[in-house]
């Protein structure tokens, strides 16, 4: 009896060693996540009274009130673009629909700030739109003025209201065709159909697509900053690079973070507490309405007028652009643009792998431990996406600018020499930046791909004795590859992307293609921001292939 006890004993306490082996790194990386946003937070609690005497007295008003048109413009636009398109790509049958279906994915492709450039360039007074006004029809005076807020909500609806569309859609799509035949029976035509039955269940989706959206665009400082449209996104930018102040630029970030939390507040609401369920059951989805005369004809009209101004129109742009600049490329500038795209996927590699690596331990262990640690754990960790970037450069410089002092005090007192800035000062700031951004995008994909191991074979390992790292490295690896592939395109293409994170954290003289297209675009060299430009672009395409990959069902 005693050798039993010892040996339960002895059992148990292992299995505490390995459970509490498995939570230590998941909780590790939720406060790395964390500790950024919980530090800008914190300034708030104790602000610095002239600091926002200065801010008042100066631009703060202006970016407060610009901020909220920005968000309610955005996301009026967003809903009503998105959710639109998508019903009627949905619900009717109409010339080009399958490949609208598709094609409406792709602004998803072109940063905002890339648009921004270009629709400047197109339509302001000394672009060619407004130029053949001039010369053919007399005057330009009646055109609208593009450097204006209104110019800054279209472009950026333009390039966002994809996240509406493609969760919108999949909400549509969930819809059973008998709940249309019975509307139907009940005298409702297709527009009552909409308001009364498919918009209230999709509601949850499309709520999340505008969020999505609108954190997009708070995020966003360069294309605000092309418009004459200053937000707080760009005032933190402005007093960090200006001012080099870092407590205004973290309380003015924080700032910035509480309207980040205005907008996940809006997603819930929109979403309400009614609930609305589909019958259980599978049933065949919305039979499309087979539309003739005139108004096939406008749809695609529609569709097109849309896919064409938000995509097709600023691509040619570009490679007309581009072609200009390669015919005339300067000595030693193919160099700079090879120097570009080589810092540009070294980082967006480095970050894609990492948050990978990372995601993939979140995720296991959530599957491995099986309880609400893990599960709390992992979606603390996930929650960077919903941070703009401004806010997450400088809670990043926060917290990692004290150990920087700390560890040159510590090399110079025990060896007579210092480092300099080797956190802030390198790219270990900027992949930390991009990594804590985007893990939630590798860890969706990563936990997908978890998500076809049964949950049997997690157990029989255990029991096995494998460890987590054994659990890890030899079975839910190599069975969630595919969902660690697309996760990790999924981050490559971001961090493409990604500007505040880049300008705020970059090393001195460091530049990427982001950074290029940015400075240029500032300097109006149009032809000198196309090729990077182009090259953003192009990247961008991998999740709209990916998307419309995995709805190739339709």
């Amino acid at each position: 009896m005693q050798n039993e006890c010892v040996g339960a004993t002895a059992t148990r306490q292992r299995g505490w060693r390995w459970q509490s082996g498995a939570i230590a790194i998941p909780l590790l990386i939720a406060l790395l996540v964390v500790c950024p946003v919980l530090i800008v937070a914190s300034t708030l609690v104790t602000p610095t009274s002239a600091i926002w005497q200065h801010l008042w007295e100066t631009l703060l008003p202006l970016m407060l009130a610009n901020t909220v048109l920005l968000l309610v413009g955005v996301g009026v636009g967003t809903l009503v673009l998105g959710a639109g398109l998508a019903w009627l790509v949905t619900a009717y049958e109409f010339p080009g629909r399958s490949a609208f279906s598709w094609m409406l994915l792709l602004p998803m492709a072109m940063p905002a700030y890339i648009m921004g450039f270009v629709f400047m360039a197109t339509f302001d007074a000394a672009g060619p739109v407004q130029g053949f006004l001039r010369t053919h029809w007399g005057g330009a005076g009646w055109f609208p003025e593009v450097r204006s807020p209104v110019g800054a909500i279209v472009v950026m609806t333009l390039v966002l209201y994809p996240y509406v569309y493609m969760l919108a859609r999949a909400g549509y799509r969930g819809i059973s065709a008998s709940s249309l035949e019975a509307a139907r029976i009940l005298g409702h035509g297709p527009v009552s159909f909409f308001w009364r039955v498919a918009f209230p269940i999709s509601r949850p989706a499309i709520a999340a697509g505008v969020v999505l959206a609108l954190m997009e665009a708070l995020a966003d400082f360069a294309t605000v900053r092309f418009f004459n449209f200053p937000t707080l996104a760009d005032g933190v930018v402005r007093v960090w690079h200006g001012m080099m102040d870092l407590r205004a630029a973290s309380e003015l970030a924080g700032l910035l973070s509480l309207f980040a939390l205005v907008a996940i507040l809006i997603e819930r609401s929109m979403r309400g507490r009614t609930r609305y369920h589909e019958a259980g059951g599978k049933s065949p989805g919305l039979s499309r309405i087979q539309l003739a005369g005139g108004w096939k004809w406008a749809l695609t009209a529609l569709c097109s007028l849309v896919v064409g101004v938000a995509f097709v129109m600023p691509t040619a742009q570009l490679i007309s652009w581009a072609l200009t600049e390669v015919v005339r490329l300067p000595t030693g500038a193919a160099r700079v643009y090879l120097e570009l795209a080589g810092h540009s996927l070294m980082l967006a590699s480095i970050a894609a792998a990492v948050a990978v690596f990372l995601a993939l331990i979140l995720a296991s262990g959530v599957r491995v431990l099986g309880q609400s640690t893990a599960r709390f754990l992992a979606t603390v960790a996930t929650t960077g996406y919903a941070v703009p970037g401004p806010v997450f450069a400088v809670g990043i410089l926060l917290t990692l600018t004290p150990l920087d002092h700390a560890l040159n005090r510590v090399l110079e007192s025990w060896a007579g020499f210092t480092v300099g800035l080797v956190l802030t000062g390198s790219l270990v700031g900027l992949t930390y930046g991009y990594v804590a951004r985007f893990l939630a995008v590798a860890y969706q994909s990563t936990d997908a791909g978890l998500e076809k191991i049964r949950p049997n074979v997690t157990a029989a390992a255990k029991v096995l004795g494998a460890g987590p790292w054994r659990l890890l490295r030899q079975i839910h690896l190599p069975l969630a590859a595919p969902g660690l592939i697309v996760g990790a395109a999924l981050v490559f293409v971001d961090v493409m992307k990604e500007l505040p994170i880049t300008v705020m954290l970059r090393p001195f003289g460091y530049d990427t293609l982001a950074i290029w297209v940015w400075q240029m675009a500032a300097e109006s060299i149009w032809t000198g921001a196309a090729l990077p430009a182009l090259a953003i672009v192009a990247v961008g395409l991998v999740p709209v292939v990916l998307l419309t990959r995995a709805a190739q069902g339709d």
